[in-house]
């Protein structure tokens, strides 16, 4: 077809040559082959765009169960992704197919593409549902982008949009990109796994190309039976197809998704890769630790901003608090809302050569903040190193991965009274002597000329990170709790609840506290926050104090009233309730809740039976339950604490039993009783 056209398009050139004067000649006749050419491409690709559907297997326009996939709701017939990362903004082509099997099935009908704004955006999407009779019905209805929660412990963001006109039996199908920011090539894999069972599946990449770049792969949890491993074309693209991959089962409470799924990484490197581990992470060390010393040998002017910061007469660890406090006041572009190309063309933001450069401009990415800090540590005389280390948000490291981008944050490391302090302040809101959660815990690179040590950050105890609650009720004739509820949060609770509000407004900081509340207390309640809690601090703790009503927390039984001891076991009513589970349990750090809950009870009422305390003590977890009546109130005290962070799935019956008696021993009734003119009218009722 283009050769035809082609042909047609000289001969057309050829014919306004002979009839054209003679200086217009080749100035037109360029010209019209120019529009000539133009048209053909831009038909090519109309064809293209109007043929973007794959054909339909009849036998799955009728298919109505998987073999392979016993009972499954609804499986991908097909999957398709087609990763380009041959430019300086990577993108990603996407293609699904989805054949619904059950009633409950419709729910895949649901689509929700996630993605990371910081990161990169989705665009062209479109989607058609086929019926078993082979009627289309294309979508030309809204895209909308909200939170998701996968589970308890699993949020993002997605695009989302309905399917229409879908019934069982139907096949839903769409496809769409995603377009990467710059630089986003070091984060380029093939994801195996997906919550449904996939029939069949072909994955592609186009690689990196400037000179000198290699890429390699691996496939960290395996691959699925019968697959030939990925394999690179003459044309340098690689390419893999597999069938029959295994639906991946989500659970709360489980490691990251990317560390447990069957995928393919892939690693570039500027050079030809050094296979041998130890070779390998000397010569990353060696190269990081060069372009660190770089960045902040600016002795001389470090020492003229210290001066500026501490007082000669502060010991060692004043001087590093206030540096850290300081450093965490510099504008931190990493944790900014993100903008568009044109605004910070506008705003006019570069990054910075050095360390002093950005400390004139006031403004820096979370990084090279906290290499800011290294510097002024040395300037005051503390011993201080550069540490690469492995964030577990994403996955778990590896070093026999030889994969250097796993070490993906920084921090640093100060010698302190003897004692290793790893402190990042290029994260906001961590306060001085912590870590955020995904940086505790791992293993590191401390680097230095030679190539660097390895290391493992801290972990804190549960004592670090706390959530206090204080809550002062009066007991009403009609069951009511009413009274305040002052809930502190401290450590890395406090800084959970600051980074997922960071960028929002007042009201909806209001409302994301008033939730947590009403997600603690297993009864419809009402609750409204009554100050203004101290979002942007580091040090100090989050504190929210409420309003909060309780209606018919107390029941009636005959001549008793009874108060179930669990005001605060919401979140450990339904947790670890299944008797099976696939996957190891994963807590992303370890805390203590403290609940002190002060009844003033209804004049003449007594506790006429307690509860029994109960000290449930599993070593790495402890739960404490008591509770006393004196003088005209109650008073429950309840714990749990837990030092876990990783439980093997074959462990998961000991951390269920422990969750059940957590359970049972807040649901015990302490039985109150009305005393003296109230127990006679009692009586006559």
């Amino acid at each position: 077809m283009a050769d035809r056209v082609f042909l047609l398009v000289s001969v057309a050139a050829h014919i306004l040559v002979a009839r054209s004067p003679p200086l217009l000649t080749r100035r037109c006749a360029g010209l019209f082959l120019l529009v000539l050419l133009s048209g053909l491409y831009l038909s090519q690709r109309a064809v293209q765009a109007g043929d973007e559907w794959l054909p339909i297997d009849p036998a799955e326009l009728k298919m109505t169960s998987e073999p392979q996939a016993p009972g499954a709701p609804a499986i991908y017939l097909y999957r398709q992704v087609d990763r380009d990362d041959n430019g300086r903004a990577s993108s990603e082509y996407n293609y699904i197919r989805i054949k619904i099997l059950t009633e409950e099935g419709r729910k895949y009908g649901n689509i929700e593409i996630p993605f990371r704004k910081q990161s990169y955006n989705v665009s062209g999407i479109k989607a058609r549902t086929i019926h078993p009779d082979g009627t289309i019905v294309n979508f030309d209805g809204k895209v909308y982008e909200s939170t998701i929660a996968k589970s308890k412990s699993l949020k993002y963001l997605a695009k989302t949009f309905t399917m229409p006109d879908l019934t069982v039996g139907s096949i839903v199908e769409y496809h769409f990109n995603y377009d990467f920011e710059d630089n986003y090539i070091f984060g380029s894999r093939w994801i195996l796994s997906e919550e449904l069972f996939t029939r069949h599946a072909k994955f592609s990449l186009k690689p990196f190309s400037r000179e000198a770049w290699t890429v390699t792969w691996l496939s960290p949890a395996g691959l699925p039976t019968g697959t030939v491993p990925a394999k690179q074309d003459p044309d340098r693209v690689i390419r893999m197809t597999t069938d029959n991959i295994p639906a991946f089962q989500i659970e709360d409470y489980m490691p990251p998704e990317e560390e447990l799924k069957l995928r393919v990484d892939f690693i570039y490197h500027e050079e030809t890769p050094e296979m041998n581990p130890e070779k390998y992470w000397a010569n990353f060390g060696k190269k990081q630790n060069g372009k660190v010393e770089s960045f902040i040998d600016k002795r001389k002017a470090m020492e003229e901003v210290a001066a500026q910061i501490v007082s000669p007469g502060d010991s060692l660890e004043v001087k590093l608090r206030k540096i850290y406090a300081r450093t965490q006041q510099i504008r931190n572009l990493s944790f900014e809302t993100s903008k568009t190309t044109e605004e910070n063309k506008r705003e006019k933001l570069k990054p910075s050569a050095n360390v002093e450069e950005l400390w004139k401009k006031g403004y820096g990415n979370g990084r090279d903040i906290t290499w800011l800090f290294l510097a002024l540590a040395r300037a005051v005389g503390a011993e201080a190193y550069p540490c690469w280390v492995s964030s577990r948000a994403e996955f778990f490291f590896r070093k026999q991965r030889l994969n250097s981008a796993e070490l993906n944050s920084n921090v640093v490391l100060v010698k302190l009274n003897g004692k290793d302090l790893y402190l990042d302040p290029g994260t906001a809101s961590v306060p001085f002597g912590l870590l955020p959660w995904p940086e505790t815990g791992v293993d590191g690179l401390k680097l230095d000329r030679d190539g660097g040590k390895w290391i493992q950050t801290t972990l804190p105890a549960s004592d670090a990170s706390q959530i206090v609650r204080e809550a002062n009720f009066k007991l009403m004739e009609e069951g009511d709790l009413v009274g305040t509820l002052k809930v502190t949060y401290s450590g890395l609770t406090a800084l959970a609840n600051r980074d997922e509000q960071r960028n929002q407004d007042a009201t909806s900081r209001k409302t994301y506290l008033e939730d947590q509340v009403k997600e603690t207390v297993p009864a419809g309640i009402e609750v409204e926050l009554t100050n203004q809690p101290d979002w942007n601090g580091s040090e100090s703790p989050l504190v929210a104090e409420f309003n909060l009503k309780v209606p018919g927390w107390v029941a009636g039984a005959g001549r008793r009233a009874l108060f179930p001891a669990g005001l605060f076991g919401g979140p450990e009513k339904h947790m670890f309730e299944r008797s099976v589970r696939v996957q190891p349990i994963y807590f992303k750090y370890t805390f203590k809740k403290i609940d002190s809950i002060n009844v003033e009870l209804p004049l003449g009422w007594k506790a006429s039976s307690s509860l029994k305390p109960v000290d449930q003590d599993a070593k790495a977890a402890e739960f404490k339950l008591s509770a006393e009546e004196k003088n005209g109130s109650l008073h429950i005290q309840r714990e749990i604490r837990s030092d876990v962070i990783m439980v093997p799935q074959a462990s998961y019956p000991v951390l269920r039993s422990f969750f059940q008696i957590v359970r049972t021993q807040d649901e015990q009734q302490i039985v109150l009783q009305p005393g003296g003119t109230a127990a006679s009218q009692q009586d006559g009722q």
